[in-house]
C-alpha cells in the first residue's frame, strides 16, 4: 500500500493505492490520521481510486480513522471507490457509516468550504 498526502482548500486528501490489509498498512494510516487530528487538520478525504483490494483489517483501519477524525471534531469521507471496495462496504453495511462520493472534488465540496 502507498499513501500520498495533498491539501486542497484546507482539506487533506489521502491518496491510497494498492492493497489495504492491516499490519504495516494499519500503522501507516493510523499514525497519519492521528498526526493530522493532533495538528487540527481534521477534515480528510480518503481517495480510494487506486485501491484494488481491502480485507477486514483494511476496513477496520478506515473505521478507526473515521472515529479518530470525528473525535477530533472533523470527518473522514471516502471518494472514488472502486466497484470491488463498494461491494465490500455494502456487504458489511459500512456504506451507512461512511459518507461516500463519486469524486474527490465532490467529497471536498461536501465539507462546505
Amino acid at each position: 500500500m502507498k499513501l500520498r498526502e495533498r491539501v486542497v482548500d484546507g482539506i487533506v486528501v489521502l491518496e491510497l493505492s494498492g492493497k489495504i490489509m492491516g499490519g504495516p498498512d494499519a500503522t501507516v494510516i493510523n499514525d497519519k490520521l492521528h498526526d493530522l487530528a493532533e495538528s487540527g487538520r481534521n477534515k480528510v478525504v480518503a481517495d480510494l481510486a487506486k485501491v484494488n483490494w481491502m480485507n477486514s483489517s483494511g476496513l477496520g483501519i478506515l473505521i478507526s480513522g473515521l472515529t479518530t477524525m470525528r473525535n477530533a471534531g472533523g470527518d473522514l469521507k471516502l471518494a472514488a471507490i472502486t466497484d470491488r471496495i463498494q461491494s465490500l462496504l455494502m456487504i458489511t453495511k459500512l456504506l451507512t457509516v461512511f459518507d461516500t462520493f463519486e469524486t474527490v472534488d465532490e467529497a471536498i465540496a461536501s465539507f462546505g468550504g
